[in-house]
């Protein structure tokens, strides 16, 4: 039984990486925890059906990384074990904006390039070794049972996906991280309350990609090569050697506004030669591909504002992509989720966590990364959106700090860890990293 025990029994909807995030502080607290999902999740190593994005180039951000080693103790040495090569995110990366390197450096921050499978199957294994956490795999989440007044979720309603039975499972606390295609809104108006507000960035995303087998490594002592996108250059791609043996490279090219890499083995190499940075179509025209190109789709960045609710019924709680889905294109996502399990954990630790409150804290996590993707979107001219004057000062600083990028390691440094949601972005106007932008991208250098 968990010292400091608030409940007998949470259910997680969701096995993905939120939910396995939430479980490992809930264990602390709840006599058991269930995680349902309607994939076999436990014996999983490859792609889900639940996580379709997880064919495509993922990001862990710095602040995430962190996070989850100080959870799972040793995860990052075990990923390592199984042929997964982590780097500095700075100097064994080769970042390119507007196909200009970056200038490397030593960040100290640590880059785990795992494909999402072996990253989720990793903390899926330490979540699974927890004594009081069990797994409730193939079944279909039918919707939350309350009480009378629907003022308090008492459980969770699912039913095995071959079967006809309905199981009720009595719960004292429920929480939702099933992703973007949540159903507590539609649960909540059927219930008699307000569904939250959306915050909707539209931005035509889609990633194609591909696997291939090379003669020889094209990244050397590198990680990956990631040209990123830009106004100037809006198509990019993240270029990488997949964990193990056997010279083995996943690429994931994206573009943004219905600018879609093609899924035809033609068109897709003929999107990546039209990228600013040679070295990935020099690396993949004489390369065996591996598989034939996949595409997957991401119309709008969406932000559900659940913390300006009122009314709200007790013992249900959202989080992650549930809450705030991020453009992919800036790896948030899992960082963000990791921050809010921590926001979980605090106030776990203060009793029965009370929905309201909960969706306030953890929108103080969201509100930076949030501001971060969604300005730097409306600097593409064709998303539609309010580019307030805040907006459009910022988005002319960052394209002036990109330029810098070029010429000084201190700015790449200093990008990477507002980035990587180890430092704000206010940071990047630090005075220090203020003048270096200015020199680089303003005054003429030798360089």
């Amino acid at each position: 039984m968990p010292t400091g025990q608030i409940g007998d029994r949470v259910v997680v909807l969701g096995a993905s990486m939120g939910g396995l995030l939430a479980a490992r502080v809930l264990a602390d607290r709840f006599a058991e925890v269930v995680l349902v999902d309607r994939d076999a999740v436990t014996q999983a190593k490859g792609y889900r059906r639940g996580v379709p994005h997880g064919r495509h180039a993922h990001g862990l951000m710095a602040k995430g990384q962190q996070i989850i080693e100080a959870q799972f103790p040793g995860v990052t040495a075990e990923m390592t074990a199984a042929g997964v090569r982590p780097g500095d995110f700075n100097g064994d990366v080769r970042w390119y904006f507007n196909g200009r390197r970056a200038r490397p450096g030593h960040s100290g921050l640590l880059c785990v390039p795992a494909t999402r499978p072996v990253l989720e199957y990793h903390v899926r294994e330490r979540v699974r070794k927890i004594p009081n956490v069990t797994f409730l795999e193939g079944r279909d989440i039918l919707g939350l049972a309350t009480t009378p007044d629907g003022a308090r979720v008492t459980g969770v309603r699912v039913r095995e996906r071959d079967g006809d039975g309905v199981d009720t499972l009595d719960a004292d606390l429920v929480l939702d991280t099933t992703g973007r295609g949540s159903r507590t809104p539609a649960w909540l108006e059927e219930m008699g309350y307000a569904r939250p507000a959306e915050d909707r960035v539209k931005i035509g995303l889609a990633y194609t990609t591909r696997h291939y087998r090379v003669d020889e490594d094209p990244l050397g002592t590198d990680l990956a090569i990631a040209p990123a996108p830009t106004p100037a250059h809006p198509r990019g791609a993240f270029f990488y050697r997949l964990p193990g043996e056997g010279g083995r490279m996943e690429l994931s090219l994206t573009g943004m506004l219905g600018d879609h890499p093609p899924t035809d083995p033609e068109g897709f190499h003929a999107f990546a030669e039209s990228l600013p940075v040679p070295d990935i179509y020099q690396a993949i025209r004489n390369a065996e591909p591996l598989d034939d190109p996949v595409m997957f789709q991401y119309p709008a960045s969406v932000r559900r504002r659940y913390e300006r609710l009122t009314e709200f019924p007790d013992r249900l709680l959202v989080m992650g992509d549930a809450m705030c889905s991020f453009n992919p294109l800036y790896a948030q996502g899992m960082t963000v989720v990791a921050m809010e399990s921590l926001r979980l954990r605090d106030q776990l630790a203060r009793g029965m966590p009370q929905p309201l409150r909960f969706f306030q804290d953890i929108a103080r996590d969201i509100d930076s990364p949030w501001d971060f993707s969604a300005g730097a979107d409306l600097a593409f001219p064709g998303v539609e959106g309010k580019r307030t004057v805040k907006v459009r000062l910022v988005n002319a600083y960052a394209a002036r700090l990109q330029q810098a990028t070029a010429h000084d390691s201190a700015v790449t440094n200093a990008f990477i860890r507002a980035a990587g949601l180890i430092d704000p972005p206010q940071a990047l106007m630090r005075p220090g990293t203020l003048l270096r932008v200015l020199r680089h991208s303003v005054l003429p250098t030798s360089e």
